[in-house]
């Protein structure tokens, strides 16, 4: 992973300008951020939430983290390589989707590509005969989670790397593979670390993708902002740092790129380590990283590593499912659920059903949502939800409780966007609400849930 300067690396001094946009492409004079809605695929992609990178190749075998593309296939030889074991740890710890590492900087393939004999055809592993995409692919899709790849453009290995024409045909031949044989892609990422000079050819590469993949979202670094759907969130700690909008301003133009933060299960390591147990990330850090991802409004990208035998290690699979537990038994028990009987149009926001939405007065750009309860209820946890499909509208909130005759602030913020958890004290009250304090126009929140400080204190042990 490692990103380095992507405008540096990938010489993006004068690239040609692809408008491929997920919306009709508006300058930003022209048109004001409130306008821009989502497309229906990153509306489908936002909801998904969670999802997994598995790193796996030579490096695996080598005890490295970069590899320089002179490894002999001969090393890649897992005894117990099992997919499926894969993907049940991610889903345990509640994760949607996966994305594999076809192909890492070293250029080693894992699929047999008719393009280089660099790749697991080249390796004792099956008798040459594997084909670790397809596994992973059909482990994925049997236990129902997306499928996506990833593929370096950085080779370290192809000699042809050093002609821009001729490795870029050869990059186009290997995507087109991945992108015609192993079902519907989720997610291609266009990782930006390395280059050496080379300028990719973007608009081929991406244009070839929608032949094929119309419905593939791109994640890539903000540098390749014309040639993304999705956005890097410009750290590997899993941490959303800043108020997360959905609509991005670059060289004048807007778009709507969601974000993706991406970060290992071990600390700082993509590839496994031999005796690497203490580098495992505890159950608070990772639930912490779920609330700083998912709850600011992005994805969480969780990076696993199956060891040299093929499989996630034992304590890798234990940790990912406390963290499943952990995140379930927090966020399993909507308060809010058993409020007290109100109208429909509230009711919507409090069912548990994310199809449903509460809707603000036509025009409104100040509103509130109110829950009752037959009797009070502790909690210090409120998610909220905007429904984004007509574009992200809460500009500011905040959460209050009727305490001693008289509504307390509890917390308050800015944007809401697809998923908001905010953390306080623990609060006792019968009565709670949402208040829109300013929104471009008339809000839908999809759900507004509370959740009791019992269950924080069960799911972290304390």
């Amino acid at each position: 992973m490692m990103w380095l300067s992507v405008r540096k690396l990938f010489g993006l001094v004068s690239l040609p300008v692809l408008w491929l946009c997920a919306v009709p492409c508006l300058h930003a004079q022209a048109v004001d951020a409130v306008d821009l809605k989502p497309s229906p695929q990153q509306v489908e992609w936002q909801d998904l939430e969670f999802g997994v990178i598995i790193h796996f190749g030579t490096n695996t075998f080598l005890n490295r983290e970069w590899g320089d593309g002179t490894a002999d296939p001969s090393v890649f030889n897992p005894a117990q390589v099992n997919p499926e074991q894969w993907v049940k740890a991610a889903k345990a710890a509640g994760a949607r989707y996966v994305v594999l590492v076809a192909k890492h900087h070293d250029g080693f393939c894992l699929w047999p590509t008719g393009q280089t004999k660099y790749s697991v055809a080249a390796s004792p592993w099956m008798n040459g005969k594997g084909d670790l995409v397809r596994m992973t692919a059909n482990a994925a899709h049997k236990y129902g989670l997306k499928f996506g790849v990833y593929l370096s453009p950085w080779d370290r290995h192809e000699p042809r790397y050093k002609d821009s024409a001729a490795y870029d045909s050869y990059y186009q031949a290997e995507l087109e593979e991945l992108a015609q044989n192993y079902g519907n892609l989720v997610e291609f990422w266009l990782d930006g670390a390395g280059s050496a000079g080379h300028v990719y050819d973007f608009k081929r590469i991406v244009e070839t993708l929608r032949t094929y993949q119309p419905n593939t979202l791109v994640f890539a670094d903000m540098g390749l902002f014309d040639y993304g759907d999705i956005r890097w969130v410009g750290n590997e700690k899993g941490d959303i740092p800043y108020e997360n909008w959905n609509v991005i301003d670059r060289h004048g133009f807007l778009r709507w790129r969601p974000v993706e933060a991406d970060t290992p299960l071990h600390k700082m390591h993509w590839f496994w380590h031999p005796d690497d147990e203490a580098s495992l990330k505890s159950v608070d850090e990772l639930v912490n990283t779920y609330e700083q991802t998912v709850g600011r409004g992005g994805q969480l990208m969780l990076g696993l590593a199956p060891d040299n035998r093929g499989l996630l290690p034992d304590a890798d699979v234990a940790r990912l499912k406390a963290m499943g537990e952990a995140i379930r038994a927090r966020y399993g028990n909507n308060l809010a659920a058993h409020h007290e009987p109100t109208d429909v149009n509230t009711a919507n926001a409090l069912d548990g059903d994310e199809d449903t939405f509460w809707s603000a007065p036509a025009d409104s750009h100040h509103a509130e949502l109110e829950v009752n309860f037959a009797k009070p209820v502790t909690f210090d946890r409120a998610l909220t939800m905007e429904w984004l499909n007509d574009g992200q509208h809460v500009e500011k909130y905040a959460i209050e409780a009727w305490q001693s005759g008289a509504w307390k602030q509890v917390a308050q913020g800015y944007a809401i966007g697809h998923e908001k958890i905010d953390r306080f004290a623990p609060v006792t009250a019968s009565r709670v609400r949402l208040r829109i304090l300013s929104s471009t126009g008339a809000a839908h929140i999809r759900e507004f849930q509370l959740f009791g400080a019992e269950a924080t204190s069960r799911a972290t042990g304390q």
